[in-house]
C-alpha cells in the first residue's frame, strides 16, 4: 500500500490528543451526560456507563483510528485503499459522510445556544435579575425567535469552518489546541467552587454513591439505566461515522494506537465527569433538580447562577467552557467533512470549506425553525420536533450501524482483516492490544453483536416501547 507522501500531520503528539478528545469532549460530555446522569439516578447511570466506554467505546475507537492511520485518509479513500480487490466496502462512505452532515445539521444549532448564553451573560445585567420562572422562560423565548436561532447558528458555522479552512496545524491545531487547554483550566476552577457550595454534599453523594431507591424515585428501570449507559458511550466518543479517522490518517506510527485511544478516552471521561461535579453538586446546593433533561443548563443552571453570589461571572465562565467544548467537536466534524471532499476529489480546502459554510447553513435551517415556524412538525408525537427526528437518525441509527461496519471491516477476513487491524494498532512505542484469543473472539464476533442489541433496542424503545420493557 502507497501512502501519501503530502498528507498533512498534525505539529505535535499534545495537539492530536486535545484535538481528537475535543472531537469527543463535546455537548455529549458536558450537556448531555450530566442531565442523564440525573434523570437515571446518579451515580446508577455513571458506573454502567464507564463500564461500556471501556468495552465498547474503546475498542470502536481504536478502530476508526487503526482505519484512519494505516490508509493515511479520511472515510473518502480509506476503505477502498484498505479492502481486498473486488469488495465493496467504500461504499459506505456515503452513508458515513451524511450522517457527519446531519450530525452538524443540529449541532451547529446547539452550539448557537451555548454561545447565546455566553454573550447574555456576559454582557446583559438584567439577565439573572428576574424570577425562578422568567430566567426559565428565557430558554423558551430563544427557542422561539428564529432570527436569533439562525444567527447564532451561522455564527457556529462560520467561526468553525474559517478555523478549518486555515489547515491543519495552522487553523485546526492551533485554536484547538488553546481552546481545550483554557476550557481545562475554566472547568477545574468551576469544580472547585462547585463542590464548596454549601449543601453541595447530597450533590456529589447522588452523583457518586450508587442508589436502587433513588433510581426507582426517578421512575426509570435498572434496564432503561444500563440502556442509557449503553447508548451515550458511544455517543460521547463520536465514533462511529469516521470523525476519529481523519485524526488517525494525520499522524506517524511513533505511538501505538492502543496508547492513543485509551489518553483520548481518558481524557474525554474526565471532562464528562468533572462535568457532572459542576453542574449536579450545584443544584443541590441551590434546591433545583439536576433530572430536568435538556433544559438543565438552560433552565434549571441559569435559576443557579442567578442565586450564586457572583453568579454572572459564574455563568459567563460557564457558558464559555460549554462553547469551547461544543466548538471542539463542530471543529473535529468539519474537519472530516472538509478533508472528505479533499480525498475524494482533490479540491483545495479553502475552496471546500467556503462552500461548505453554504451547505450546512441550509442544512441547519429545518433544526433552528423546528422550534417556532416548523414546531408543527412533531415526527415522534407531541413534544418533539426537527432536532429529535436528527438526533434520534445519528445516535440511535447511524452511529451503531457505523460502529458496527468499523468492527466487522477490521476483524473480517473479506475486509481488511484482524491481523493487518493488530499490527496497526500495536505499530510504535507504548501499550499493545494483547493478541490472545479471548480478545480476537469479542473483537470479531461479541462487539458488533452487542452493538446490535443496541441499535435494535433503540429502535424498539422508540417505536415498541411495551415490547422493549418485556424483552429488555
Amino acid at each position: 500500500m502507497e501512502h501519501k507522501r503530502d498528507r498533512e500531520t498534525f505539529k505535535t503528539r499534545l495537539g492530536f490528543l486535545l484535538i481528537a478528545a475535543g472531537c469527543a469532549i463535546g455537548l455529549g460530555n458536558v450537556w448531555r451526560f450530566p442531565y442523564i446522569a440525573g434523570q437515571y439516578g446518579g451515580a446508577a447511570f455513571v458506573l454502567p456507563y464507564l463500564g461500556f466506554l471501556l468495552f465498547l467505546g474503546l475498542p470502536v475507537l481504536m478502530a476508526e483510528l487503526a482505519v484512519g492511520r494505516s490508509s493515511r485518509s479520511g472515510i473518502g479513500r480509506s476503505m477502498e485503499t484498505l479492502e481486498k480487490p473486488g469488495t465493496k466496502w467504500h461504499w459506505a462512505k456515503f452513508p458515513l459522510i451524511a450522517a457527519n452532515y446531519i450530525l452538524m445539521a443540529f449541532y451547529s444549532v446547539v452550539t448557537g445556544w451555548m454561545l447565546f448564553y455566553f454573550y447574555k451573560m456576559l454582557t446583559d445585567n438584567e439577565f439573572l435579575k428576574g424570577t425562578p420562572d422568567q430566567i426559565a422562560n428565557g430558554f423558551g423565548e430563544m427557542l422561539a425567535n428564529p432570527s436569533l436561532m439562525i444567527f447564532w447558528m451561522t455564527v457556529a458555522i462560520v467561526v468553525g469552518l474559517s478555523i478549518v479552512s486555515l489547515g491543519l496545524q495552522k487553523g485546526v491545531e492551533r485554536v484547538t489546541k488553546k481552546m481545550m487547554l483554557l476550557l481545562f483550566v475554566i472547568m477545574v476552577l468551576l469544580a472547585i467552587r462547585a463542590i464548596t457550595l454549601p449543601g453541595a454534599t447530597k450533590g456529589i453523594e447522588f452523583y457518586l454513591l450508587p442508589s436502587m431507591e433513588r433510581l426507582t424515585q426517578s421512575g426509570k428501570g435498572v434496564g432503561d439505566a444500563i440502556f442509557a449507559a449503553f447508548a451515550h458511550a458511544f455517543f460521547t466518543l463520536s465514533v462511529g461515522i469516521g470523525s476519529m479517522s481523519i485524526f488517525g490518517s494525520y499522524i506517524k506510527r511513533e505511538n501505538s494506537l492502543t496508547k492513543e485511544a485509551v489518553s483520548i478516552c481518558t481524557l474525554d471521561t474526565v471532562v464528562a465527569l468533572v462535568a457532572g461535579l459542576i453542574i449536579i453538586p450545584s443544584c443541590f446546593a441551590f434546591g433545583q433538580s439536576p433530572g430536568q433533561g435538556p433544559g438543565l443548563i438552560f433552565v434549571t443552571l441559569s435559576n443557579v447562577f442567578a442565586l450564586m453570589p457572583a453568579g454572572r461571572f459564574c455563568g459567563a465562565a460557564f457558558f464559555l467552557f460549554m462553547s469551547f467544548a461544543a466548538l471542539s467537536t463542530l471543529i473535529a466534524v468539519f474537519e472530516n467533512i472538509v478533508a472528505f471532499w479533499m480525498d475524494l476529489k482533490g479540491y483545495k480546502r479553502r475552496k471546500v470549506a467556503y462552500w461548505n459554510i453554504i451547505a450546512i447553513f441550509l442544512l441547519s435551517i429545518p433544526c433552528a425553525l423546528g422550534f417556532n415556524v416548523l414546531a408543527g412538525f412533531e415526527p415522534f408525537g407531541p413534544g418533539s420536533c426537527v432536532l429529535d427526528l436528527e438526533d434520534f437518525l445519528v445516535s440511535n441509527t447511524l452511529l451503531p450501524a457505523g460502529a458496527i461496519f468499523f468492527v466487522v471491516f477490521c476483524n473480517n477476513r473479506y475486509g481488511w482483516g484482524q491481523e493487518k487491524f493488530f499490527d496497526e494498532m500495536n505499530a510504535g512505542a507504548g501499550t499493545k492490544l494483547p493478541r490472545n484469543k479471548f480478545i480476537k473472539i469479542y473483537f470479531k464476533w461479541v462487539l458488533p453483536a452487542l452493538i446490535a442489541v443496541l441499535l435494535v433496542q433503540g429502535y424498539m424503545t422508540k417505536f415498541a416501547p411495551e415490547l422493549a420493557a418485556k424483552i429488555f
